[in-house]
């Protein structure tokens, strides 16, 4: 748990939560435009998706260990070429480099090793493992320190540096089952059924990802995942430039607002994670994204550094309870033999809103806030839609 903790901490810190800083000194050193900016950060989302039924294969043919190495090695040639762009076809191609070694070394490849490791306390464990974007997110106002005062080229040349001495050694450590090592779920045995969680039951088979397409839960989860990621997209990719174009922020100052946003979601991954192992997943999840869709009405109105940081506490909250959730779901539902797979084909669909609300959406485009607040109502709403569709029963047998 603690090397992908780490791991995705790296990845946040350098890499997701930097990109809107980034963007901001290439649009004033560069010229570059925000449209092309945000079509970047697309690029970054939409390559996970189809990156990922192959990642999740490969993860399940060749091991963890093995694909987090090879990401690391491709995400420092990435950041490396990035810190030399001139152009934008420069900028595109090592992003490119970028994206696809920050997917192999990150959330679908740690997802996948913890999955293996637990099922009573897969939550939990999953939780924390997931704080790993909350740490890294939090360190965000150093990383702006390194742009503003070496410049934006210096740090992502020494991002790369940094970016593989982290990733290489510790992808040694997602090796492997505990059958592999003599060990066994969970670190013990499991207790007796009067004992077990009362949160819902583990599933006793493993799907295979063909199987699992053909149940109703499979399609429901992942539908549910896309309407919160509809929301969660846009913050990630809009937030710096929206603070400092709408509202008057400097560009520390918004890096102070992202870095709080990753404090509010550890808190909400701690309870959540207790709390998952305990009660029912499905609720929890559904409350926080009604969490979501409350917190970026906050943001779409606001008016001062109130609604802002309310905004900031309520969606970091929802944020961290319910990611590492929707992953324990498709474990407790589908079993971890073939979880990487299941989880890959999955991204195609997480991931699409995530990418139509980046493409579609321009915080930063320097509209009337009343545009902004009729948009941001259209995700509300679809937002919402997508709560109903937690609602669902555990898959019967493939058999």
């Amino acid at each position: 748990m603690g090397a992908g903790a780490a791991l995705q901490a790296v990845y946040t810190a350098l890499v997701l939560q930097a990109y809107g800083q980034y963007a901001v000194l290439l649009e004033q050193d560069l010229g570059f435009s925000k449209s092309a900016l945000s079509a970047g950060y697309s690029l970054n989302r939409a390559e996970s998706a189809l990156l990922g039924p192959l990642q999740g294969w490969a993860l399940d043919r060749f091991g963890s260990k093995n694909i987090a190495r090879l990401g690391g090695v491709l995400g420092a040639i990435g950041l490396a070429a990035f810190s030399q762009v001139q152009s934008l076809w420069q900028f595109f191609a090592a992003f490119i480099f970028v994206s696809i070694g920050s997917s192999l070394s990150g959330f679908l490849t740690v997802t996948t090793a913890v999955v293996r490791w637990f099922e009573r306390n897969r939550a939990k464990a999953l939780s924390l493992s997931g704080m790993g974007f909350a740490i890294g997110g939090a360190v965000i106002p150093v990383v702006v320190w390194t742009m503003t005062t070496w410049g934006w080229r210096w740090t992502a040349g020494l991002s790369s540096i940094v970016f593989l001495a982290i990733t290489w050694p510790l992808a040694t450590l997602l090796e492997g089952t505990p059958a592999d090592f003599d060990e066994v779920v969970d670190g013990s045995a499991a207790p007796a059924e009067s004992q077990r969680s009362s949160a819902e039951g583990l599933t006793e088979i493993h799907f295979t990802a063909r199987e699992a397409m053909r149940t109703r839960a499979f399609w429901m989860i992942s539908l549910g995942h896309m309407s919160a990621l509809f929301v969660v997209g846009a913050v990630l990719a809009h937030l710096a430039l929206y603070l400092t174009s709408e509202q008057g922020y400097t560009l520390q100052g918004a890096s102070y607002v992202a870095g709080a946003l990753p404090a509010a979601q550890l808190v909400g991954m701690a309870v959540g994670g207790w709390l998952g192992d305990r009660i029912n997943k499905r609720l929890i999840a559904s409350v926080a994204m009604v969490g979501h869709s409350g917190a970026i009405l906050l943001l779409a109105y606001a008016t001062g550094p109130l609604m802002i940081w309310a905004f900031v506490c309520i969606h970091g909250l929802a944020w961290g309870a319910r990611g590492p959730l929707m992953q324990a779901l498709r474990a407790d539902y589908f079993g971890s033999t073939s979880f990487g797979s299941i989880m890959g084909v999955s991204s195609l669909i997480d991931c699409h809103d995530g990418h139509r609300a980046r493409t579609t959406n321009r915080w930063h485009s320097g509209r009337p806030n009343r545009e902004l607040s009729t948009r941001i109502h259209h995700h509300l709403w679809a937002h919402l839609d997508g709560h109903d569709v937690l609602c669902v029963r555990y898959p019967t047998s493939p058999t």
